[in-house]
Order: C-alpha cells, then sequence, then structure tokens
C-alpha cells in the first residue's frame, strides 16, 4: 500500500508542477507582457481606438452611436437591445428580406431619411436602411455620406461643397485598394464639423 502511495505522489509531484508552471506562464507572464507590448507599440488600439474630445471620452472609433438630429450624419441602423450600438448585445436581427417585420423596419427608416431631407430625391444607399450583423457598425459608405450631406449642410447653415470635401478627407480607402470598401467613420466625421463649427 505504501508503495503504491509513493508511486501515485512520485507521478502526481511533477504533473503538478507543470500545471502551476504552464498557469503562470500562459495565465498570467504571457499576457502581462502581451499587454505591455500593446500599450507601447500600439497605445490607441490597446485602449480600445477611444475618441477624446476637450479630454473627455466620447466613444470609439470601433463602435458606432445613434445620431438623430439631422444636423449630423447618421449611421448605420442597430438591432441591438435594449438600446442601438449596445456593445454587450452585438448582433443582427436575423431577418431575411421576406420577413415582414424587416420590410417594416426597412420602410420606416426610408420614411424617416425623406422626411428629414424631402428635397433629396437620390437613391438611398442600402447601409443606410439595414442594421449590419454586429449592430455596431462604426462607418458608412461614402455614398451614405454624400446623400446626407445636403441635408447637414443645410441644418449647419454651410455649403453642401464644404461637407463633401471633409467627407473625402475622412474617407478611408480599401487597403492597398483590394480589401475593403471606401468608408467614412460617422462619429469622426460629427466631431470634426462641430469642431469646424466652433
Amino acid at each position: 500500500m505504501n508503495s503504491v502511495s509513493n508511486s501515485f505522489t512520485h507521478t502526481l509531484r511533477p504533473a503538478f508542477m507543470l500545471f502551476c508552471s504552464l498557469s503562470i506562464l500562459v495565465g498570467v507572464l504571457y499576457p502581462v507582457a502581451l499587454t505591455g507590448v500593446g500599450k507601447i507599440a500600439f497605445a490607441d488600439k490597446a485602449e480600445g481606438s477611444l475618441i477624446r474630445k476637450d479630454g473627455k471620452i466620447v466613444g470609439s472609433s470601433l463602435i458606432g452611436q445613434a445620431f438623430s438630429s439631422p444636423q449630423y450624419f447618421w449611421g448605420r441602423p442597430s438591432a441591438t437591445g435594449p438600446m442601438p450600438n449596445n456593445p454587450l448585445a452585438s448582433s443582427g436581427s436575423n431577418f431575411g428580406p421576406s420577413n415582414q417585420a424587416q420590410t417594416d423596419a426597412v420602410k420606416a427608416r426610408i420614411d424617416a431619411l425623406k422626411a428629414a431631407d424631402p428635397a433629396n430625391t437620390a437613391k438611398i444607399p442600402v447601409d443606410l436602411v439595414t442594421a449590419s450583423a454586429s449592430g455596431l457598425d462604426p462607418d458608412i459608405s461614402l455614398a451614405a455620406a454624400y446623400y446626407q450631406a445636403s441635408r447637414v449642410a443645410h441644418a449647419r447653415q454651410i455649403g453642401a461643397d464644404q461637407v463633401r470635401n471633409l467627407i473625402d478627407e475622412l474617407a478611408e480607402h480599401p487597403v492597398i485598394g483590394l480589401f475593403g470598401e471606401a468608408r467614412v467613420n460617422v462619429l469622426a466625421l460629427n466631431l470634426v464639423l462641430d469642431q469646424k463649427k466652433k
């Protein structure tokens, strides 16, 4: 019996030591080292790509915000609950194109865009009336931004060309011309507009 107990202890001790060593290495040292390197090499990204205005955090360039005032650009609709752009409930609606709730939601969004800018007869870009899969998209297509330019310009009493030029300045283009689509960050665009107003 004693030899069995010694054999068990002899086998268990190295396994326990290996478990403790790996736990410290992979569970503590490795994450601390990666966090340190991230904060040094990619300080902005490591902290969530936060956007500050007058020293206060106003959002992240990675998470959309809901804007409804005519003087601001509106982002993609969000299907997250209980409020739009909720990062704790990232999801889409999962409604198909033939779902009546989806049809009604899209129609309501089209009506809201037309009511906010009745003189605009341009075709409404699809990303202004359909929610994304994550519900958190911070960007809109350049077409969606150009569609809203006249409404924003009118509400701010500035030239539409000035607003379009600002969209072009802040536009992000596909990586090496291949990956992704041309887009603009809605929060960054609205913050620059507010800054110019000052």
